[in-house]
């Protein structure tokens, strides 16, 4: 989302409602188990899609975080949940209602003039309050969002309508007047009460989103297509996603429609056809949109859509995607072979790579397609850890220009995008990690949880301090004997010699990078599994540019410190603009005889992730970019190779 007020920009989506998680509440879930069995579900399990998941996530309730980096995220989040007041949330919402509210209005893109105002307050708020209690049981955060969801509700107009803004900015909109996309905070404020109800049971929130989907029915019904389709070119966020998941939750079919009546042509018709003309189009504008079309493949088998999302996916992660795995540079992608020419301080926008972890999602419920967890493993530890700062104050941008640093908000007078992005992304940390079919569970990431499987009556306990430990442990509880595969995603980057062992015996499988090590056996409760997965250094250069290289250890991007000077609270945090203060530091340089960065790099500490240049005239310290921290930095280089 730009800071600036144009036609042309960004978006996001925010319904964790489309995670292709159960939409069923916490207290329905056994039941709910116990009555499918062997049946496939989709992927709400109310029977109103057309296309279900081949590969099921497990419910966020039946996924707890054990010790580790992410719990660590997601725990830091939950204490700024808990410090939003509601009556500052819903300020702007009572003042447009016409109500008395005594409240200090909050600041950044929520403040009183901002023509976003809302889009965080009554909507990313409930999704991760939601998503926190599914992830956490946290009961007096339900509670606080409950109290929220009836204090909007009150505001709602007789008509369905509800925002923090009043209803002729959707005037503007309709006459092409400058206006800050209505509709993109419309959707984040349908998509947070949606999620109240499908991740908190909030019925009260159902009906709310219902009404509001009722207004904007009966608001784009009358306009002419023509007007409609120029009218999409000002950005909507995800409304055509929560339409399809309310209709998916409903069964209602005018949701459906609505959907579909949220389909920008310019952008859609060109994916159909799998034609890559993303350059000059805003990132986060679009990448919504695509993830609306998942779900309009899964509620109506619209093959087109299905080809629209699967070549976007992998247009975007082939040729617009840095070694991170992120995605824009000025929030917009650009040429086909220029991304060396976009290392630039506003790269990587966090809610592009927040969205495209939530399309991950969906290609890999159809396919199981281990190479897409490879590339959300990316995004996991090198633009999404490590843009939260110890106290939960979040970033915007990700620079990639060597000697910038990064920049984060403020609690009361920030709310970018990417804040609203963030404080979901955090409270649903436990959403990815392990899915499963009729006979096997799948582990796709490394991180200290446990999750429980009904249908089998097991518990997988995994323990590991990853990505510091190269390697994890897995523990099965089980009532009783029980047969199942345990398959275990070997990373791409796993290329020094994977080992597996099973009660301390060594295990001859397949264990090839990119694909997934399988055992199948009767488990008893108390069998261990230890998995060692070496990391080892290698280089990630630019296409376009093979002598601009990011050295790599594991799946993490590894960020060379540029010293901290100048640097202060005045530029690391600040309410007005995400933008890092103007340097122009010159791309580092390596020099090796291979003309691969990473051999000039080694490990310096085998307890922490320190490393440092080595054989070079100046010697650089280097850690993973999520570590990263009040200091200037680069993730790249320019690699020199020797001559003889």
């Amino acid at each position: 989302m730009s800071c600036k007020h144009d036609l042309s920009r960004r978006s996001f989506l925010g319904s964790a409602a489309a995670l292709g998680g159960l939409f069923l509440f916490p207290h329905e879930l056994q039941a709910f188990q116990d009555a499918v069995m062997d049946i496939p579900v989709s992927a709400n399990g109310t029977g109103y899609e057309k296309v279900l998941w081949r590969y099921l996530d497990f419910p966020m309730p039946q996924v707890r975080m054990q010790d580790g980096v992410l719990k660590n995220a997601m725990e830091i989040n939950r204490q700024y949940l808990h410090l939003l007041p509601n009556d500052r949330l819903a300020h702007m919402f009572r003042i447009t209602a016409g109500l008395p509210s005594t409240a200090e209005p909050l600041g950044g893109w929520e403040a009183p003039k901002v023509e976003l105002r809302g889009h965080f307050a009554g909507g990313h708020y409930l999704s991760a309050s939601a998503l926190m209690y599914a992830s956490t049981g946290d009961e007096k955060l339900k509670a606080k969002a409950d109290e929220l969801v009836a204090m909007l509700a009150e505001c709602q107009q007789p008509d369905g309508y509800l925002s923090a803004f009043p209803v002729s900015f959707f005037d503007r909109l309709r006459h092409f007047q400058r206006v800050w996309a209505p509709f993109y905070t419309y959707h984040k404020i349908m998509a947070g009460h949606l999620d109240m109800y499908v991740h908190a049971g909030n019925k009260q929130a159902l009906h709310t989103c219902e009404r509001m989907a009722d207004w904007a029915i009966n608001y784009t019904k009358p306009i002419p297509e023509d007007q409609w389709q120029r009218m999409l070119l000002v950005e909507q966020g995800g409304m055509n996603e929560v339409s399809f998941n309310l209709y998916a939750v409903t069964g209602k079919k005018k949701y459906r429609d609505l959907g579909f009546r949220f389909e920008h042509k310019l952008i859609f018709d060109f994916l159909a056809k799998r034609e890559d003309k993303l350059a000059g189009n805003h990132a986060n504008t679009n990448i919504p949109k695509v993830i609306g079309a998942a779900r309009g493949y899964e509620v109506a088998d619209d093959k087109r859509y299905k080809t629209i999302a699967d070549f976007f996916w992998h247009a975007v992660t082939t040729d617009h995607t840095y070694a991170t795995g992120g995605t824009s540079d000025g929030e917009y992608w650009h040429k086909v072979g220029t991304l060396a020419q976009h290392l630039g301080p506003a790269a990587e926008e966090c809610c592009c790579s927040y969205n495209m972890m939530k399309l991950s999602r969906h290609l890999y419920g159809w396919s199981g397609d281990p190479r897409i967890f490879d590339y959300y493993e990316r995004l996991m530890f090198n633009v999404r850890i490590g843009t939260q700062d110890p106290t939960g104050m979040l970033m915007y941008y990700v620079s990639l220009k060597p000697g910038y640093y990064k920049t984060f908000g403020t609690p009361f007078d920030s709310f970018w995008c990417c804040t609203g992005t963030g404080v979901e992304e955090y409270s649903k940390v436990n959403d990815s990690i392990y899915f499963h079919d009729a006979q096997n569970i799948y582990v796709n990431l490394f991180a200290g949880s446990q999750v429980h499987w009904p249908r089998k009556n097991i518990t997988l306990l995994q323990a590991t301090n990853f990505p510091v430990e190269e390697g994890t442990t897995l523990t099965v509880q089980a009532a009783k004997p029980t047969r199942f595969g345990l398959k275990i995603r070997i990373p791409y980057w796993a290329t020094s010699g994977v080992a597996i062992r099973v009660n301390g015996k060594l295990q001859h499988v397949n264990a090839n990078p990119m694909t997934y090590a399988t055992l199948n056996r009767t488990w008893q409760s108390g069998d261990k599994v230890e998995v060692s997965l070496p990391m080892s250094l290698h280089s990630a250069p630019l296409l376009d540019a093979p002598e601009v290289q990011a050295v790599m250890y594991g799946p993490m991007v590894l960020a060379a410190s540029m010293g901290d000077e100048g640097l202060d609270d005045k530029l690391i945090y600040g309410p007005n603009g995400p933008f890092p203060a103007h340097v122009n530091y010159p791309m580092p340089e390596l020099t090796t005889a291979s003309g691969e960065g990473s051999d000039a790099v080694r490990r310096i500490s085998p307890h922490d992730l320190h490393f440092e240049t080595v054989n070079q005239p100046t010697k650089m310290q280097l850690k993973p970019l999520y570590q990263v921290m009040r200091e200037r930095y680069t993730a790249y280089f320019k690699v020199n190779k020797t001559t003889v």
